[in-house]
């Protein structure tokens, strides 16, 4: 991106890309500003109706991330027709506008193409109050930090890819992918959240580490206090761990001081995620309501999993 023309400043973009943000943001009127985003992947479970379910989610989670309501999403299709057949793709399809209708949005249309290996995305719109948008930036010292759901998820789906997981594994992974962070955004909204982003594939001390840089702050992370996903850390002790989180592990050497973490524990830390939970700065007491509600409401996995300090030598320190 560096690489292209500097954009004029514009009043109506409230969010653009200077912050390395999850969406656009681009007010309309006093009480309007519309969120844009766009993500696709190649299948990352064999299911091709859980497939589309996953993207869907992954997808729409950025507009939740910032503050706002999905309304309308375009599919982006790559998909060899004549390999595996219409059926397999009207799946990936299915899952996919079930999951927007879960979200309460609609699908308008898409645009396919004929690709050697299949990929599905959606292009997402929503809409938020100009007043109300959450960025990946603004975190305070002070403020702690939560997460709504494990992590793990890259690990535990490249064990699949190497039949190296137990079918309930697979199971838990592919239904927190699917799960929509609808209901983490919507009881958010009760509370004044300093940063909000959402967990994906720099994983969570990646974009840790962006929310750390964006505040100019430092984060401490406990690891024992971080959800993991049954089994991951066991696959990655067996060196079951994906390309993208060891890159991760490799960006991020220069920002992360680690505290007696085995290089297993590190990686799962780095670890690559599809679709994953909200990743929130605010105050104490606030995280605490809000950790409650998210429980009550049946995210059993959400947790306060570090904190925030004025800014350090380093963005990021974990301890165990």
């Amino acid at each position: 991106m560096r690489h292209l023309p500097k954009q004029e400043p514009v009043p109506e973009l409230l969010v653009g890309l200077d912050t390395s943000d999850d969406a656009g943001v681009y007010q309309l009127t006093d009480s309007i500003a519309l969120i844009q985003t766009v993500d696709y992947f190649t299948p990352i479970v064999d299911d091709p109706y859980m497939f589309g379910q996953i993207t869907a989610a992954n997808a729409l989670s950025d507009v939740y991330a910032m503050g706002g309501e999905p309304k309308t999403v375009l599919n982006i299709v790559g998909f060899p027709i004549k390999k595996l057949g219409a059926e397999m793709l009207s799946e990936i399809l299915r899952g996919a506008a079930d999951k927007v209708k879960e979200a309460g949005a609609i699908t308008v249309g898409g645009h396919s193409i004929d690709d050697q290996e299949p990929k599905f995305g959606l292009s997402v719109t929503g809409i938020v109050h100009p007043d109300k948008v959450w960025k990946n930036v603004g975190a305070q010292s002070g403020d702690v930090l939560v997460l709504t759901k494990p992590i793990g998820v890259g690990i535990i789906t490249t064990g699949i890819k190497r039949s190296a997981v137990m079918p309930e594994q697979e199971q838990t992974v592919t239904d927190t992918m699917a799960e929509l962070n609808k209901v983490a955004a919507e009881v958010l909204t009760e509370f004044h959240p300093h940063a909000v982003t959402d967990i994906t594939g720099f994983g969570l001390l990646g974009h840790g580490s962006e929310m750390a840089r964006g505040s100019h702050v430092s984060f401490e992370f406990s690891l024992g206090q971080v959800p993991v996903l049954e089994g991951a850390l066991e696959l990655a002790k067996n060196g079951v761990v994906p390309g993208g989180s060891k890159a991760n592990h490799k960006w991020l050497a220069d920002d992360v001081v680690y505290e007696e973490l085995l290089p297993e524990e590190q990686l799962l830390l780095c670890d690559a995620i599809t679709s994953g939970g909200l990743f929130v700065a605010l105050s104490e007491q606030e995280a605490a309501l809000y950790v409650d509600k998210l429980r009550a409401s049946g995210l059993a996995h959400a947790s306060i999993v570090g904190r925030v300090t004025e800014k350090k030598e380093k963005y990021i320190y974990v301890k165990r």
